[in-house]
């Protein structure tokens, strides 16, 4: 204490706290950042269980579908092989991009079938490039009589909020609006279910580069191809958790080193 002896006052020497509004934010930062690396540890989790049981729907057996397609149980079947037989509808066929594969710009082929013992449903036929896409077209077009497809159920897209509006009046497709495709060629009234199955490939990589050549689609890989980047989350998180957690003890320490020299 510094005090200064006079007729009227005594002045004391102000006393400092030891934890500023600076370090207290700055210790908060490493609890806030080790919570959110623990909800990441739990995604991932639940990240693996879902891609494990995605993967051994896809192992099964194709199965056939139904004349008639229970949509609210599609969820339930999401990346099961089917095996759909009809005839193409290429009237409705549709462009669906700009998609990229293997550094290419292009589109995918959406052509519906119109099954033989069922409902019409939209195949993704592939992979096409965007300097063929109309060749693409017109080949699809020539394409008569009975088809059998081998291809794998999908659920609708989410459209992120940097996606345009689709506008088919203008021939453009840059989202999967699944409801809006079945709308477009025909709907309920012509027997077409909103029903999108992604027709698989299974040749080789010299094949699919000869039929992206000629302007034939290259369908999917019959793999599961949910993004899991929870484990670069995880380490993000609990990286900076450690990192703030040290910033904060090294303040401490400073503060407390300040402190011990100011006079008492």
């Amino acid at each position: 204490m510094l005090s200064t002896e006079g007729p009227s006052q005594t002045y004391r020497a102000k006393r400092e706290p030891l934890i500023t509004p600076t370090m207290v934010l700055v210790g908060i930062i490493p609890i806030f950042t080790f919570a959110l690396g623990t909800w990441q540890v739990q995604r991932l989790k639940w990240k693996v269980a879902l891609i494990d049981d995605l993967e051994e729907k896809l192992e099964r057996e194709p199965m056939p579908l139904p004349p008639q397609i229970n949509l609210a149980a599609l969820p339930d079947f999401a990346f099961r092989k089917v095996v759909l037989k009809g005839r193409w509808d290429n009237a409705h066929a549709l462009l669906l991009g700009p998609r990229v594969r293997d550094g290419t710009i292009g589109y995918h082929l959406v052509v519906p079938l119109v099954r033989t013992d069922g409902s019409t449903v939209l195949v993704d036929r592939g992979f096409v490039t965007k300097d063929l896409a109309q060749t693409a077209k017109q080949i699809q077009s020539q394409a008569q009589g009975e088809a059998e497809v081998l291809g794998m159920l999908r659920t609708a897209q989410v459209r992120n909020k940097f996606t345009p509006d689709n506008h088919p009046e203008k021939g453009e497709w840059y989202w999967a609006d699944v409801d809006a495709m079945a709308a477009y060629a025909g709907g309920e009234a012509a027997g077409v279910q909103p029903v999108f199955v992604e027709e698989i490939f299974e040749g080789h990589a010299g094949e699919a580069s000869t039929r992206v050549s000629h302007g034939l689609p290259v369908g999917r890989s019959p793999t599961v191809d949910i993004r899991n980047s929870h484990v670069s989350y995880i380490v993000t998180w609990y990286s900076l958790s450690a990192f703030t957690t040290v910033m904060f003890i090294r303040l401490l320490l400073k503060r407390r080193q300040a402190l011990a020299r100011l006079p008492r």
